[in-house]
């Protein structure tokens, strides 16, 4: 019978790699799965997410269908989170509008991410005058609150969706480009840099077939971050009046016009708030848990 090593020869150079890849990505699940915060994280996210993507189903009438004879009524079984001032279900709403809200945290993120990410590679790799051109422009949009660039900017494209992801997004590229920059510098003078030079291997080919993969670990743990800050700036300009205008039901234009019955009718803020406070919380323990499997220095 053929030896162990014998058999480890025959599997060839490339199988060996695979398994460690799945060996590897299995340890992370399992580090995940261990993590108790994390999964409660995950469970509270995609619970949300699969009632938002479930609401023509759980709300077939839609988020605008009014009657007027039901209005101001008080969460029961049949409307769970009561109805508005049309007598329009607050339940059904908060179901469509966090359709609006993840997308536009999920989508702004993406557009930070990718924009982000092409900034701090070029920088970090290029170095020199690119760089420090590259990083100024950072440090000025860092320097100005993030909800205030917002507001400049949607108030500049004006109001709606597509407005307030561009905004959103320009206020969070620079986070991206500088977590992408710093690891750069680091890793662009290691021997695997330098074999890749060596072949011949172009720019692009370096930064994005040798160095990105080697820094995707934080760059995946900022974009659960983000989305959570994405989620709260929305709802911040739809509240101010700078994103999805009613009767679009995005969650901060919910809460907005649901202000003036504060007092009398508190569940109408009350309710899209939670929501609000769910989702952020949900993708700041999941965030937090997949930081702590990804980061080496502290695997278990």
């Amino acid at each position: 019978m053929p030896s162990a090593n014998a058999a480890a020869r025959a599997q060839g150079p490339y199988e060996n790699v695979v398994v460690r890849q799945r060996s590897m990505f299995r340890q992370i699940v399992d580090r995940l799965v261990r993590n108790r915060s994390a999964m409660i994280g995950f469970c509270i996210l995609m619970t949300i997410v699969v009632l938002c993507l479930l609401a023509p189903v759980i709300a077939p009438e839609g988020y605008n269908a009014q009657n007027l004879l039901e209005k101001f009524l008080t969460p029961s079984l049949r409307h769970p989170c009561g109805t508005d001032n049309l007598g329009r279900d607050v339940f059904a709403r908060i179901l469509y509008g966090g359709r609006v809200s993840l997308f536009i945290g999920f989508a702004s993120t993406l557009f930070a991410a990718a924009v982000g990410i092409v900034i701090g590679l070029f920088a970090g790799f290029s170095g020199g005058a690119a760089d420090n051109i590259a990083m100024r422009f950072m440090d000025v949009l860092m320097s100005i609150p993030a909800i205030l660039l917002a507001i400049t900017i949607a108030a500049a494209l004006g109001t709606g969706v597509s407005s307030a992801i561009f905004a959103i997004g320009i206020s969070s590229i620079p986070i991206f480009a500088r977590l992408t920059r710093a690891p750069i510098i680091q890793l662009k003078n290691e021997e695997y840099v330098e074999a890749a030079r060596s072949i011949n291997a172009g720019r692009l080919r370096i930064m994005f077939g040798h160095l990105l993969p080697n820094i995707m670990s934080p760059l995946i743990v900022q974009v659960t971050v983000n989305v959570a800050l994405s989620i709260l700036l929305a709802a911040g300009l739809s509240f101010l009046g700078m994103g999805v205008q009613p009767p679009s039901p995005e969650w901060g234009a919910i809460i907005t016009s649901a202000m003036v019955y504060i007092i009398d009718h508190s569940y109408l803020v009350t309710m899209p708030g939670i929501a609000i406070s769910l989702t952020v919380i949900a993708l700041n323990l999941f965030g937090d848990g997949l930081r702590d499997c990804l980061d080496p220095r502290l695997k278990i």
